[in-house]
């Protein structure tokens, strides 16, 4: 008999009552370290005070009201997004895959309005991942995700990643634009070079497309800038950015320059709860704390301490790993053992973790984890290593 939850995941027997930081406890009394914060989106952690504090203020006001009506509290969002980004209007709604369906909806409609309709088509990358709505599912283009829904979407032709020669060849008279992960969450943390960034910003140009990035999961701070395609000091035409947005409350936005962004006029596009007072409450919280002077910094340089930590441990285990992948405070690693394995190690270690393609196990801990997290979360990394070593395996089998 099917369970009243319905079964879409494989869950792990845990349930966590509390959390704290980086840190999660069971109600049983089990401590675990974070890694995963629910699939990059806990960026502050768990219990924070100021982001929790403005969530209880804003619901003992009022928590919804639709969009007919003005919302300050996204007024103020927007303005501040739009100060810190490239983009000149923000679009508030609900999820990652809302926010892309949304980006890809605005693309095609800025082609259609300046008289190119043919122009429809958007480029995507092998090892993508999009969301989980039909037309996101054929961005996303893996037939796992696609199998037993029928005829897939049109409009998306896929190349490969970090390929522009590949890029170059598929544009033709029918493309509308280019849609990229900086990082490919999902796909195996694989980073787009900035280089190739760069390099796609500058084809658009010369073909008149709309360059569209997929921040949903490498945006909001968690590279160490706001959003990862700073790094190579790019401005794209739209993007989406959801996951850490709000801290784990559910948001989605779509941010845009305002030649994409003004043809998506009244009635073009619209959202029940998508920026309602109380998702902006926390949004503005979570800005409150990334735009504070040297958090981003300190992002960063996390970031680097865990890569260098990551590092030792993959020379130190060939057996189980073979690389470090990432930037900031999005890695993986790419394991020569099961990834499957390896998770579930790490979990008896106490570490949480996240499953991604290519065999790789994904490390996404809050952005306020401490050195000293650090440390704990890369000491249970090498112990759980050392479980599934398959010499240490093949001894215990003797």
């Amino acid at each position: 008999m099917i369970p009243a939850l319905m079964p879409t995941y494989n869950r792990a027997d845990l349930a966590f009552e509390r959390g704290e930081g980086a840190w999660l406890w069971t109600a049983d009394g089990r401590r675990f370290l974070d890694f995963g914060s629910g699939i990059s989106t806990s960026s502050l952690g768990h219990g924070h005070p100021h982001l929790t504090a403005a969530i209880a203020e804003q619901a003992r006001k009022v928590m919804h009201v639709s969009n007919l009506y003005r919302v300050p509290q996204a007024e103020t969002l927007a303005q501040r997004l739009v100060a810190a980004t490239f983009a000149d209007s923000v679009f508030f709604c609900n999820s990652g895959a809302e926010a892309n369906e949304g980006m890809v909806k605005m693309m095609r409609r800025a082609m259609h309005e300046t008289g190119r309709p043919e122009r429809y088509r958007v480029l995507c990358f092998e090892g993508a991942f999009h969301g989980r709505t039909l037309a996101m599912l054929a961005a996303t283009g893996k037939e796992k995700y696609l199998h037993g829904f029928g005829p897939q979407v049109d409009g998306f032709d896929h190349v490969p990643f970090n390929n522009l020669n590949a890029v170059r060849d598929a544009i033709g008279p029918q493309t509308a634009g280019i849609l990229v992960e900086p990082v490919q969450g999902e796909g195996g943390i694989r980073t787009a070079h900035l280089q190739f960034l760069r390099d796609l910003r500058s084809t658009c140009d010369e073909f008149g497309l709309l360059l569209g990035l997929d921040e949903v999961q490498c945006g909001m701070g968690r590279t160490g800038k706001l959003f990862a395609h700073q790094w190579a000091g790019i401005e794209p035409d739209v993007i989406s950015a959801a996951k850490g947005i709000a801290g784990g409350f559910p948001m989605g936005a779509i941010l845009a320059k305002e030649h994409v962004a003004k043809y998506l006029t009244a009635g073009s596009h619209g959202t029940t709860f998508g920026g309602n007072p109380l998702a902006c409450a926390a949004a503005n919280a979570v800005l409150d704390v990334m735009l504070a002077p040297g958090f981003l910094d300190e992002v960063t340089r996390k970031g680097q301490v865990l890569w260098d930590a990551l590092s030792a441990v993959v020379r130190e285990e060939p057996e189980v790993f073979e690389e470090v992948r990432g930037a900031g405070l999005i890695q993986g690693l790419k394991c020569v053992v099961p990834a499957g394995e390896v998770q579930a190690a790490f979990m008896a270690e106490g570490l949480l973790s996240v499953s991604a393609g290519e065999n790789v196990v994904r490390l996404v801990p809050p952005l306020v984890l401490t050195d000293a997290d650090i440390a704990a979360g890369v000491a249970m990394i090498r112990r759980g290593a050392a479980r599934c070593r398959p010499s240490l395996a093949k001894v215990a089998a003797k």
